[in-house]
Formats: structure tokens, C-alpha cells, sequence
């Protein structure tokens, strides 16, 4: 299964590599169908950090339009998958970094409505834990596990290394644990030490 799924992310990333050309030769088609595969993805990685509406889809666009202007920039050295969210990183850290946003928690598949509340309240509390980080910390956890990019793929989008990715999600699993801990009113005895 594992070899059948690397093949199809092979095979996307060729056939983006290929949309990428085109769309350094001013191809509009090309970087429509470009936008609409990324803009869904985009945006739910820079709502969970601003949960505006509004100011998620201005910086995608502004994402998208950097794309635009700089697919002649790309080298090939990672996917464009990577690429292309190396320039959602860097945006979203300047947005970060200007100003800080509340998030809502939003759930992408809601199985089953009795465990609802449950379900948004954890999501709650986790979202009030990731605003908490500071914002490397913040956008490497929603790199990683939001949008499932591996420890390497991290590194790529971020231009740091692996070892500085693994860092990251360290301590801001450490920091998610204390608040959690301390969000659910109980002390852990690592608390003292933060």
C-alpha cells in the first residue's frame, strides 16, 4: 500500500512540476487548476491560526500570487507541494509575528454528533494551546499535523533542519502538555519546572 501511495505522490508531483512550467510562462489555465488544488488546503492551514475569513483568504491569495510571480524561482531541489508551503510559512510567520489572531476550532470530519460538544471542546482547548506557542513552534505543529507534511518535508517548507523541526515539535508538545494539563485544572509535577 505504502509503495502504491508513494507512486501517486510521485506521480502528482509531476504532474505539478508540470503545471509549475507552465505557469512560469504565464499559462492562466495552468494556475487556475493549480489554485483550485491548493486554495481548500491553504486556507484551512492559515484559518486555523487566524479564524477570520477575511484575513485567511487574503493571505492565501497573497500566497497564491507570490506562486504566480515566482514559479520561474522554482528549482526543483523539494516537491512543489513543499515549496509552495514554504511560502505559506514564511507569509503566515510575518503575519504572526505582526499581529496575533484568535482561533476557532473546526473539525474536518464529524463522525459522530453525540461526541460533538466533547469533540469541540477538546478541539478548544488544543487550538487555545497551539496560539500559545511562539509562532515557529506554532506553524511547525500545523505544518506537521495538520497538513501531515513528514519531519523532512517540514524542514524544506521552513528552510531549517531536521534536527531544528524535530526541536520544535518538542517543545511545543511539551508546552500543549502543560497547558492541557493546567486547562483541565490538574498540575503535573513538570510544571514547576517550565
Amino acid at each position: 500500500m505504502k509503495v502504491h501511495l508513494d507512486h501517486t505522490k510521485a506521480k502528482d508531483d509531476r504532474r505539478e512540476r508540470r503545471l509549475l512550467e507552465r505557469i512560469a510562462d504565464g499559462d492562466r489555465e495552468a494556475f487556475d487548476e493549480l489554485f483550485k488544488e491548493y486554495h481548500p488546503r491553504l486556507f484551512r492551514f492559515v484559518f486555523r491560526m487566524t479564524a477570520s475569513y477575511q484575513t485567511s483568504d487574503e493571505i492565501v491569495n497573497d500566497i497564491l500570487l507570490t506562486v504566480w510571480q515566482s514559479a520561474r524561482a522554482f528549482r526543483g531541489a523539494s516537491k512543489v507541494s513543499t515549496w509552495i508551503f514554504g511560502i505559506a510559512y514564511r507569509q503566515s510567520l510575518s503575519r504572526l509575528r505582526k499581529r496575533k489572531n484568535k482561533t476557532v476550532p473546526i473539525s474536518d470530519d464529524i463522525a459522530d454528533a453525540e461526541n460533538l460538544h466533547q469533540r469541540v471542546e477538546q478541539e478548544d482547548w488544543l487550538q487555545r494551546g497551539i496560539l500559545l506557542l511562539p509562532p515557529k513552534q506554532l506553524l511547525t505543529v500545523m505544518l506537521v499535523y495538520y497538513l501531515g507534511l513528514t519531519c523532512e518535508e517540514t524542514a524544506a517548507a521552513t528552510g531549517s533542519p531536521v534536527n531544528s523541526v524535530k526541536t520544535r515539535m518538542f517543545h511545543a508538545r511539551r508546552k500543549l502538555r502543560v497547558y492541557l494539563s493546567k486547562s483541565a485544572g490538574h498540575q503535573s509535577p513538570e510544571d514547576g519546572r517550565e
